[in-house]
């Protein structure tokens, strides 16, 4: 992964060993699967438990959606939801657009050359600070994005807790991290009573539920663990769906001339004090288009993982009970489009515009 050879590493294992295969992966004995048989398998079977490898499970919780099966998964992502809902989120664009537009000056106006990566992961990461805490610019936000960088640092390391390692690094910063979200949240738990009070953040969103008995819905470790995974999900998915996307604009004149027609059209019809709506985004379909025909040639997520409950069989093969199970996003999406069709890696914005699903994929 570090040596961005990910594909080519999936690609040569599938073609030595065929659909499925065993590894030791993160210190873990794992079985590969590929194919549609296997993608049926992993979404249809209740063999397998949501389990990631043992390095994230420490850096980023155990009580986390990633991690929980059965009613407290249920519990967990019907709490998520809450706040994802689309009548919610349209509460949030107006910010958004407000942290894109103070990125654009401090970072790129002005400039002749930008290296887009690190700026599309500074900007996905303020973002999330203002939608997930509420957490303003200035020293703690600074210290923050620090520690954050530290942990996505030792997500994939091998899980040995070594002083000067990566991993021992990741786990220190973890620890800062989540006293920092603990301080957040009795920090907000203290003004809920404040008649100012608004419930406009992810943690403001989850100490306000209540279960059937009035009891508090989420425990605050819960809290914690989950804002780590919104946060971790979230932030090299989008920051790499956006480094590309510019990098396309950059290369294809008829696409970056469509999607900059469909953005002016849009701007000239607000004032430049005006935010963007919820209704400016849904104008936005070919920029939209744009974005999943990215997703779909260069998939943003690595791979999932998986622990089995018991001894299973699959493919005649038969995987011991407590093996991590890996299927891979990238050799589902890249390997499988090579194969059907020649001319996988051109970009075709309109192809699935009557199709009614989404390349983005979310294995929750």
């Amino acid at each position: 992964m570090r040596a961005n050879t990910a594909e080519k590493w999936f690609e040569d294992r599938v073609n030595k060993y065929g659909p499925i295969s065993k590894l030791t992966l993160f210190g873990t004995p794992t079985v590969f699967i590929h194919g549609q048989a296997a993608n049926k398998f992993v979404f249809t079977s209740n063999t397998l438990n949501n389990q990631q490898p043992t390095s994230v499970q420490t850096l980023i919780g155990k009580r986390q959606l990633m991690e929980v099966s059965d009613e407290d998964h249920k519990r967990l992502r019907g709490a998520l939801m809450d706040f994802l809902k689309p009548e919610v989120l349209k509460q949030y664009v107006g910010n958004m657009d407000g942290e894109i537009k103070k990125h654009f000056e401090m970072h790129w106006q002005g400039k002749e050359t930008v290296t887009v990566m690190p700026l599309m992961k500074t900007l996905t990461f303020d973002i999330m600070c203002s939608l997930l805490f509420n957490l303003e610019h200035g020293a703690r936000r600074e210290k923050f994005v620090k520690w954050f960088e530290q942990l996505i640092e030792g997500v994939w390391s091998i899980p040995v807790n070594f002083p000067f390692t990566r991993f021992n690094r990741s786990i220190q910063a973890t620890t800062k991290i989540q006293n920092l979200i603990m301080d957040i949240i009795h920090e907000k738990r203290s003004r809920k009573q404040e008649a100012n009070y608004l419930h406009n953040d992810l943690i403001s969103s989850l100490l306000s539920l209540r279960g059937d008995d009035n009891a508090k819905l989420l425990s605050d470790q819960e809290i914690v663990d989950n804002v780590r995974a919104v946060m971790v999900a979230g932030h090299d998915t989008s920051s790499i769906l956006l480094t590309f996307l510019i990098r396309h604009l950059a290369n294809d004149p008829v696409v970056y001339a469509a999607i900059l027609k469909e953005q002016e059209d849009i701007a000239t019809s607000k004032s430049s004090e005006e935010v963007l709506t919820w209704e400016d985004l849904a104008k936005m379909k070919y920029t939209w288009r744009t974005a999943l025909e990215i997703l779909r040639m260069i998939p943003a997520v690595f791979a999932g993982f998986r622990r089995t409950r018991k001894d299973i069989e699959f493919g005649g093969y038969l995987i011991p009970k407590g093996w991590q199970e890996q299927d891979s996003e990238i050799a589902n999406t890249v390997y499988s489009c090579k194969k059907m069709f020649a001319d996988w890696i051109t970009l075709k914005i309109w192809k699935f515009v009557d199709c009614s699903f989404s390349w983005l994929k979310f294995v929750v």
